[in-house]
């Protein structure tokens, strides 16, 4: 039964969730469409920069991504700590960075009144609060990222109607291991679908984006530091109105929004807004994972097990099982089967998909 988006997107149970997005029928999101010859490979770079571009104005971090032919998939966290603090003022620049607002706001941002009402700042208040709950929300992220993506590939293809398959499908996850599988799923997409042989080669996707930032700037640029945030509030990065102006329902131009980076990594967990491992061990099981999905590509199989994959007690093979069938053996949510227990009780139901799999897959962690 089909339950709403409210009952699934939880930020009490997690703020972790994996995302994904898939095109109508046949329409074409990247790649090659073999039946008409048109390649719509540079579609790519949309979603990418859309992806940093709306991660800089909501309060929503991406710690991974990968950009398929028909569809994408995102692991995201949910920071609401971080948008309760943000002040009135830089509520209202997030917001008007994606949307004009109305003539309220914008006359309250241009300070054209020194001393406004007691009324004009109770509107602006109410306002505000709810651009606020907007900019903490998954599904207006996904809302501005796909209603974007789709005017510009109809614009392109020169077509009317609907371009996604529908609501985007979210999976929400409840602790370590399941971070480290849907981090390792969506990373290693595209050598599943034989699109690429080896992790750095693998386009368009978070963990090539992170070997190319590392090897790069070997010294200076490792993820596994953190690297300072983009501030949508600063002047440099303020939508210019002229951009927005000729844009349907006031959106600004992509172009003129700065871009946030990957979340971090950090392995000391000392950062609530990174991700909980060292990349260096990250990558080992990506490395493993990857081989063990594709034995027929370069090298053997690493007999070792990861540290990572040892340090939260999860079984390799069922690890390896997890990262090549994640949507089919999860449901909406996945976990170690105490957090499925915990949340069935949250959400008064009685059985979730997946608990037999978490079962396998974490038995070690759980004895």
């Amino acid at each position: 039964m089909t339950r709403p988006r409210t009952a699934l997107v939880c930020l009490a149970d997690t703020p972790w969730y994996h995302i994904v997005s898939r095109c109508v029928r046949r329409a074409f999101l990247c790649g090659k469409d073999h039946y008409t010859g048109r390649c719509f490979e540079h579609r790519r770079g949309w979603i990418v920069d859309r992806i940093g571009q709306l991660s800089a104005v909501f309060a929503i971090d991406v710690a991974a991504y990968a950009v398929m032919s028909n569809h994408f998939h995102l692991v995201v966290r949910v920071d609401a700590e971080r948008a309760t603090n943000w002040s009135r003022d830089e509520v209202l620049r997030r917001w008007t960075q994606l949307f004009d607002g109305p003539p309220a706001v914008r006359d309250f941002l241009a300070a054209r009144s020194d001393t406004p009402t007691a009324v004009t700042l109770h509107v602006i208040d109410r306002l505000v609060e709810k651009y606020r709950s907007r900019l903490t929300d998954l599904s207006w992220f996904m809302r501005v990222l796909n209603e974007s993506i789709a005017r510009q590939a109809n614009a392109e293809d020169d077509v009317t109607g609907r371009f996604w398959e529908g609501r985007f499908k979210s999976q929400a996850l409840l602790d370590e291991q399941a971070i480290l599988s849907a981090m390792a799923y969506v990373d290693l997409n595209p050598i599943r679908a034989q699109m690429a042989d080896t992790p750095e080669r693998s386009e368009f996707t978070s963990v090539a984006e992170r070997i190319a930032e590392v090897a790069r700037a070997p010294s200076a640029g490792s993820p596994t530091t953190v690297r300072p945030s983009v501030s949508p509030s600063s002047p440099e990065s303020a939508a210019d109105a002229s951009d927005s102006a000729d844009m349907p329902h006031g959106e600004t131009r992509p172009a003129s929004l700065p871009k946030q980076p990957l979340m971090p990594f950090d392995a000391t967990a000392r950062l609530s807004a990174a991700i909980p491992f060292a990349f260096d061990d990250y990558l080992e099981v990506i490395e493993t994972a990857g081989r063990c999905v594709r034995p027929d590509k370069r090298g053997a199989i690493p007999r070792q097990t990861p540290r990572l994959l040892e340090r939260l007690g999860i079984a390799p093979d069922q690890f390896i099982t997890c990262a090549t069938s994640l949507m089919r053996q999860f449901g909406s949510a996945v976990g170690a089967p105490r957090n499925l227990t915990q949340l069935c009780a949250a959400r008064q139901v009685k059985y979730l998909r997946g608990m037999a799999a978490a079962k396998e897959m974490f038995q070690r962690k759980a004895a």
